[in-house]
């Protein structure tokens, strides 16, 4: 039965997102690996700064007991990872991979050299792991780590769809890495170093635009809007909005698009009308993000706003269809914001409206879409 490897990063990239421990994402990650394209192991060399080494980590398969899991490392300047870090020699990275047998063969062919010296080294420490084939996972330009996989169960050669399937993983893997680092460092610094805490939301809300192009510079503007709102209805209410319910808008608007990170890239950034089913995946952000920050306890208050931030005053909205009162207002500021920026701005699928014809939205809206009171409060300030 052939396997769906689109179908399967899919599932994979959304699997990642929830899970918040290094060394559980990496273990979840090469035991999928085992399992679907049956090797007879998988393992991973990962950087750790503190050490500033790549330490082995192993899962299921059988592995040489010699090899000293946790405790074997390889330092920047070893010959497999300088390889993956300097990135110079085309030929060998096919499919953007080593592979032993053809990095044999070339070397073979070419002989003698200084690069090819280090060629050599590192396909002999491929050897001594049990390598066939390594796969880099790279945060931008940096090397965060290189899967291992052993040979098939088969006997049989890895195909073209097998190790573009390995390479998107560990891209993905990058990336849920650094995500992974970010949350770590949240709930160790939360309450204790405020203006650390909010230098890492600030940094994942920009992880979000890096995947959304034509997003950028939207969530700054959201949470500006949003604090500006707050403000106003302060003004008018002698304060009805405390310190805390600030700080939780604050990080709410910049995080409300956070679930995005869990859909595809291709959907975000389609220029043509999305199907019913695409329609349906976007949908699913506002519950994604939910999940994502539901781990932090700090954040039980944003994460009202990052839930609920699509739901409608008259009950058609989503995820949960709330009306009325029953829309927390941390997540009506956030809608009202949230849409007069997305009118205003480009985006795939049309121009931008004039500030004049999306305030006029805005007012035909408010009682249906949005709540009066914020709606309003957004048509005060643009007259100023």
């Amino acid at each position: 039965m052939r396997i769906n490897y689109k179908k399967e990063l899919e599932g994979a990239a959304r699997s990642m997102i929830l899970i918040h421990e290094p060394d559980l994402l990496i273990k979840a990650i090469l035991d999928m690996l085992v399992q679907k394209l049956k090797v007879e192991h998988a393992s991973a060399l990962v950087n750790d700064p503190k050490k500033d080494a790549y330490i082995l980590a192993v899962s299921r398969g059988i592995l040489d007991p010699r090899i000293p899991i946790g405790l074997a490392r390889m330092d920047k300047d070893d010959a497999l990872v300088h390889l993956f870090r300097k990135r110079n020699d085309k030929t060998v990275f096919k499919y953007n991979t080593i592979i032993l047998s053809a990095a044999k063969k070339i070397l073979k062919k070419n002989s003698g050299s200084d690069p090819k010296q280090i060629l050599k080294q590192a396909l002999y420490q491929m050897e001594i792991l049990g390598a066939s084939v390594c796969i880099p996972s790279y945060f931008g330009d940096e090397l965060l780590g290189i899967l291992l996989l052993g040979k098939k169960k088969n006997g049989k050669v890895f195909l073209k769809d097998e190790l573009n399937f390995v390479v998107a993983l560990a891209s993905n893997m990058a990336m849920a890495i650094k995500n992974t680092q970010l949350f770590r460092a949240l709930e160790l610094e939360l309450g204790k170093k405020q203006q650390l805490f909010m230098r890492i939301i600030i940094a994942l809300a920009a992880a979000i635009e890096a995947k959304d192009y034509y997003t950028h510079g939207h969530t700054t503007r959201v949470t500006n809007l949003s604090l500006s709102l707050a403000n106003r209805i302060n003004q008018k209410n002698a304060g009805i909005f405390d310190r805390k319910f600030l700080e939780d808008l604050h990080i709410a608007s910049l995080l409300h698009d956070i679930g995005k990170i869990g859909i595809p890239e291709d959907i975000l950034n389609k220029t043509g009308a999305l199907t019913d089913e695409e329609r349906k995946k976007i949908r699913e952000h506002p519950l994604i993000g939910a999940t994502i920050l539901q781990p932090i306890k700090e954040l039980e208050g944003s994460i009202l706003g990052v839930k609920y931030h699509h739901e409608r005053f008259d009950g058609q909205g989503y995820p949960e269809g709330l009306k009325e009162n029953q829309i927390p207002k941390i997540a009506s500021i956030i809608s009202v914001a949230d849409t007069f920026d997305a009118m205003t701005t480009d985006r795939p699928y049309r121009k931008a409206f004039a500030a004049s014809e999306a305030i006029a939205e805005i007012k035909r809206l408010s009682g249906a879409q949005f709540n009066p009171e914020i709606a309003s409060t957004l048509l005060e300030i643009h007259h100023e």
